[in-house]
């Protein structure tokens, strides 16, 4: 049990500690979470396309039918976002993910999305990991049965309607759009590309075969892993090209002027486009653009800003009613879908949005009205029982400038964020995946940025 460390969602770890023994522990303790919670309802358990997944799938298709749940398991690998989007459809317990999102193929990990379809709350993983233990099966009548199922068609379903209630009438401009689709052989293939086909997008495939190695790139849709996604639309053979990490919750965007597009920028353009049609204030994590903020105060709505993690933003949506939300790493959902960062829908939304008007023209409209904004981080190694006491620390080591701006103002809501008398900024927060500690900045230009990034890591570095 001491193996077993819940982050993010879930537990993610690689293959010599994240064991099928394990995997069946992490089943038992849900069982027990949902039983002592009174849930009766069935339990969904999805995987992604990891050569290991279906048999941990199967693993905990077992353990939570020996506890007396009925199980409705994933004919093939599937998008964390469908899952998600099962539960609320079909009134579900909650759901179980076997994936490791964006790691290379030597991890794995599972998820756990309870029947609310958003992501767990870090009080639900703590009585989960509380319940850790053996499996400790009922009698072979109180089983529950394994049912074999296709979650594909109702979500496309919500998708299209979700569309058509943004932005009515604008799916028939996706006749004339041809978009390159890059699964990076994870699991958005057949649901991301199928769905575009479906709206009537033309659609160009890239590396949507299933290879549990996903060709030796880890599927993180990052600028150095979508070159020929990039030169597809480049080349002019695509208007748009879109990608999806691993589980495909995540999405990201190539456009013909900017080639990859931050997603910053995407995310400003997203909401931009949605208060055209809709009000409503927006959700953004602590590390994401001021532009938002920007684009909303022209519309005169609100920013609601969240610690780091989509389960803050998704907790955000439902108490604010928020129209939009997401995060810099590019997860996002919209206001009346499940509140689960969705990168199958906003692949759809993002083809929509760009068939009424290029998205470059879109931020360029947006960064001439609200001034340039750049974006970058790094990442400084450390060990993850280190990151409290450098953080600690930290606190006594703030400057009073950095790089040469006075520092106006301290935000603790996830590490240090630094606000800067030139609208600048710069954050130090703790990864929540990976041994590592973030430094993000934001100003207007590169060189600004590259300055508090030194600066900022420089001062990380002397306490790790």
């Amino acid at each position: 049990m001491d193996a077993i460390s819940f982050g993010t969602d879930g537990w993610r770890a690689t293959l010599e500690t994240f064991t099928e023994p394990r995997v069946r522990m992490v089943g038992q303790a849900v069982a027990t979470y949902l039983r002592d919670e009174g849930e009766t309802a069935p339990v969904a358990i999805g995987y992604d396309a990891r050569e290991t997944s279906p048999d941990f799938a199967e693993a905990l298709a077992d353990v939570l039918a020996a506890n007396g749940f009925d199980v409705l398991l994933a004919e093939r690998d599937c998008p964390t976002p469908v899952l998600a989007h099962a539960i609320v459809d079909r009134g579900l317990s909650g759901a179980l993910v076997v994936t490791a999102s964006h790691n290379p193929p030597e991890y794995n990990g599972v998820k756990f999305i309870p029947s609310d379809g958003a992501p767990a709350l870090p009080a639900v993983m703590d009585a989960i990991g509380d319940r850790l233990g053996e499996p400790d099966p009922l009698p072979e009548s109180d089983h529950g049965a394994v049912e074999t199922v296709d979650f594909r068609d109702s979500h496309a379903a919500a998708a299209l309607d979700r569309l058509e209630s943004i932005a009515p009438g604008s799916i028939d401009a996706l006749a004339d759009l041809t978009v390159a689709y890059d699964a990076m052989h994870g699991a958005g293939r057949g649901f991301t590309d199928a769905l575009l086909e479906r709206a009537g997008v033309t659609v160009s495939r890239l590396r949507c075969e299933r290879d549990p190695t996903f060709g030796g790139t880890p599927p993180e849709p990052s600028p150095d892993h979508l070159d020929a996604l990039a030169e597809r639309v480049r080349a002019g053979d695509a208007d748009l090209g879109i990608a999806n990490d691993g589980d495909a919750d995540r999405l990201a965007i190539v456009t013909p002027e900017r080639g990859y597009l931050d997603e910053n920028l995407f995310f400003a353009a997203l909401y931009d486009w949605v208060l055209t049609r809709k009000t409503g204030s927006v959700v953004r994590t602590v590390s994401t653009t001021y532009l938002l903020d920007r684009v909303a105060a022209a519309h005169d709505e609100a920013v609601h800003e969240v610690p780091v993690g989509f389960k803050w933003v998704a907790e955000a949506m439902a108490e604010h009613d928020a129209l939009v939300g997401g995060e810099e790493s590019g997860g996002f959902t919209v206001r009346g879908h499940v509140r689960e960062k969705d990168g199958v829908l906003v692949a759809l939304l993002a083809a929509a949005m760009h068939a009424g008007e290029p998205i470059d023209d879109r931020v360029d409209r947006l960064l001439e009205a609200h001034g340039t904004v750049v974006q970058d981080k790094r990442s400084v190694d450390c060990p993850d029982v280190e990151k409290a006491r450098v953080l600690d620390e930290l606190e006594a080591e703030i400057p009073d400038a950095v790089a040469g701006v006075a520092v106006e103002d301290v935000n603790t809501a996830d590490g240090f964020k630094l606000l800067l008398a030139d609208g600048s900024w710069l954050l130090v927060r703790p990864s929540g995946t990976e041994p590592v500690l973030r430094v993000y900045a934001e100003a207007s230009d590169d060189e600004r940025v590259d300055e508090l990034l030194a600066a900022g890591t420089a001062l990380v570095e002397r306490l790790v």
